[in-house]
């Protein structure tokens, strides 16, 4: 058994769209008949974007399952002789069993045409709208930055959406004019049923005055269908392409008027965990929020989402959808009062070594393996180390032991009139050897060079590291932060 992906292109002119439909005859139904005249077997194939009656693609994807001993590479050139003149395989290839063409994450990019004229052009009138009307294409332009950007999109789908959700992230979308044709370029994480089609027909009442470009941003905020303008026909739209993200973003920071939120995965491969932070969030939109990032955090591959809420709407127990929240730690704010006076024989001897761009890859991987197992710890990534090194109020150092063997790492910055330790990581083989001691008495005694109070954050459940802190003489101010844990129970369930 083996699963092959196409690359297909169409003209939908002539098709009911592209899922089985009883009365009418549909690319899907076209494909799965050319696939068993091919290989004489009953394949149903799954398709990445279901586009509807009249829309046309060269870009759409498609796979399914065969025995079939044909290599996949020259399955596009076989099945071409079979299909239609307005279906073309543009590709063919072999993919993973477990891949699937909706469960990964990927940007889609839509292009819909408008002839704007006075007289129709019987050349394009299969692939484009004919709109006679004059319009305003720098309006158009203003109001479709209102679009880009994550949104809550209901007032831009059909009434008859299955979707669960309807926030989705426009990450471009612009509007140019060659001759008498405009050509409106969207892509995005996902679209919505008719929200490509709704968004031009709005569009379209901007350019020709009807609504002002402002308007557009209203319209977003009223979250009503009857809002919006128009669903513009389906023959000016084409999916151009859908692209599969090559690796997982690190960090995703959104904020707009309704939420400020930061998702941390880059724990997600190493560890299976991630990292949500909600600074701000309206009350109406908080349960669906945290619902969509977790579903989105276990499909991306975390087991355990952990999740702080700055506003502390979250308790032991707190039920959101099929996700149940329960305490997982605090993290305290720790002040040095009295710094202790540890004797010559307490303190192990270890050297400190500045980071720098020769040593960076040993930072980022001694510091990964030291907090491997730390409760809440997290992993420095490329980006954040280069930004240790460019800012003038951090250091960050490895630290090795008298024999010149790497045993640790550190960092420090200057920040809010307060010396801040950021972080101290011991490799787990030499942990228990007093190295920790050793690292935090060359930090305060660096401190005093600065004359400014020594703070550091620490977990509640981190009792190696709350140990260390309260023999040194830290003690706890104020609780900062209150992390939940959860775990997709229907994945778990299905496993």
């Amino acid at each position: 058994m083996k699963r092959v992906k196409l690359i297909l292109a169409y003209d939908g002119t002539n098709y009911c769209g592209w899922q089985l439909q009883p009365n009418g005859i549909t690319i899907e139904e076209v494909l799965n008949k050319a696939l068993k005249d091919l290989l004489h077997e009953d394949i149903q194939v799954i398709g990445a974007s279901r586009t509807d009656s009249g829309v046309h693609a060269l870009g759409n994807i498609a796979v399914f399952d065969t025995e079939s001993r044909i290599p996949a590479e020259k399955m596009c050139f076989a099945l071409n002789q079979r299909l239609p003149a307005d279906v073309v395989i543009q590709s063919s290839c072999e993919v993973p069993l477990t891949w699937h063409p909706r469960k990964c994450n990927t940007i889609k990019t839509y292009e819909y045409r408008i002839l704007n004229r006075r007289v129709p052009d019987p050349t394009v009138r299969l692939n484009s709208y004919f709109f006679y009307m004059p319009l305003d294409l720098e309006k158009m332009q203003e109001a479709a930055s209102y679009f880009v950007g994550e949104h809550d999109f209901k007032s831009f789908c059909s009434v008859r959406t299955q979707a669960e959700d309807t926030v989705r992230t426009i990450t471009d979308l612009t509007l140019e004019k060659d001759g008498d044709m405009i050509t409106l370029r969207i892509s995005g994480n996902g679209f919505l049923y008719n929200m490509v089609r709704i968004i031009v027909g709005t569009l379209l009442k901007v350019g020709t005055g009807y609504y002002p470009p402002i308007h557009v941003e209203e319209i977003l905020d009223a979250r009503n269908r009857s809002q919006a303008g128009p669903k513009a026909p389906a023959h000016g739209l084409t999916l151009v392409s859908i692209i599969e993200e090559e690796e997982l973003k690190k960090e995703v920071h959104i904020e707009n008027k309704y939420m400020d939120y930061i998702v941390v995965q880059r724990e997600i491969m190493p560890k299976q965990k991630a990292y949500i932070i909600i600074n701000r969030c309206v009350e109406e939109d908080f349960n669906r929020t945290i619902v969509r990032l977790a579903k989105q955090a276990t499909r991306n591959g975390a087991k355990t989402v952990h999740i702080c809420d700055r506003q502390q709407r979250l308790y032991e127990g707190y039920q959101a959808d099929y996700f149940t929240f329960q305490f997982d730690t605090s993290f305290y704010k720790m002040i040095l009062k009295k710094p202790f006076a540890w004797s010559k024989k307490e303190v192990t001897p270890i050297q400190w070594i500045d980071l720098s761009s020769s040593n960076s890859q040993d930072f980022l991987q001694i510091q990964q393996e030291a907090f491997a197992n730390v409760p809440n710890g997290g992993s420095y990534s490329e980006k954040e180390v280069m930004e240790i090194m460019k800012n003038p109020m951090a250091k960050a150092g490895l630290i090795s032991d008298s024999k010149g063997s790497l045993i640790g790492v550190a960092e420090w910055e200057i920040k809010d009139n307060e010396f801040r330790i950021a972080m101290i990581g011991i490799l787990p083989k030499v942990q228990g050897k007093g190295y920790g001691k050793s690292i935090l008495r060359y930090i305060i005694e660096e401190a005093q060079n600065y004359e400014k109070p020594i703070s550091l954050l620490v977990a509640s459940k981190n009792d190696r590291a709350c140990m260390l802190y309260e023999m040194a003489g830290f003690v706890s101010t104020k609780k900062v932060s209150d992390w939940y844990v959860t775990e997709d129970k229907m994945k778990k369930h299905k496993q």
